[in-house]
């Protein structure tokens, strides 16, 4: 049996790092991000503030499991930025993370080796500056029920220690509840045992 994972590691914040190599200058910028549509967004403002800079090679990772990735390495020899970036990622276990790394050239060419070492640690730095925390990963879900069966529900909730995000009382009531994933299908069947109760997931957390 797949053991369900509801725990991964991210940053609470953005955070910036610095490495300097003959010259060049390889600033890193770290953000919490949760959609890949949140990328593009945050390297044009980074182009734009840093339009004299050469290149704005980046990497990310997304999900629980991290598996939705991508490494750019915007002009740089292939493998040379985006992958040392990704590789950082990987390393630190940190998903829902983009690290963005705007180069300045310095006049000398550092090589290969050079440049991955140079994205290598800059992202180090950015993510030694970063704070990194642990995330649980909740379903949300809204039960609905009958007014007369308030009690049983309730008591579900307060056996599970759940927290109401929003409720509404009438003849049929309904509230939201936020359940850590891997405790979901538990939690659920006990109120679906309960006459004239409906849950239905509505998002995660």
């Amino acid at each position: 049996m797949i053991e369900l994972k509801d725990t991964y590691k991210t940053i609470e914040g953005t955070a910036e790092g610095l490495f300097k190599d003959k010259g060049s200058k390889f600033i890193a910028y770290a953000y919490p991000i949760y959609d890949q549509s949140e990328v593009k967004p945050i390297i044009d403002v980074l182009k734009k503030e840093h339009y004299s800079a050469r290149h704005h090679c980046y990497a990310y990772r997304l999900g629980v499991e991290g598996d939705e990735f991508r490494a750019n390495d915007d002009g740089e020899p292939s493998g040379s930025a985006g992958k040392p970036i990704l590789g950082q990622l990987l390393s630190n276990e940190l998903s829902n993370v983009l690290v963005v790394v705007v180069r300045y050239f310095g006049g000398t060419l550092l090589g290969v080796p050079g440049l991955i070492n140079a994205y290598k640690k800059s992202t180090l730095d950015v993510i030694d500056n970063a704070q990194v925390i642990e995330k649980i990963v909740e379903d949300l879900i809204q039960v609905t029920f009958d007014y007369l069966v308030m009690n049983d529900v309730m008591k579900v909730i307060k056996d599970e220690s759940l927290k109401q995000i929003s409720s509404e009382y009438d003849l049929m009531c309904s509230i939201v509840l936020p359940i850590r994933k891997t405790k979901t299908n538990s939690i659920v069947s006990r109120f679906k045992k309960i006459d004239s109760v409906t849950v239905e997931n509505v998002g995660v957390l």
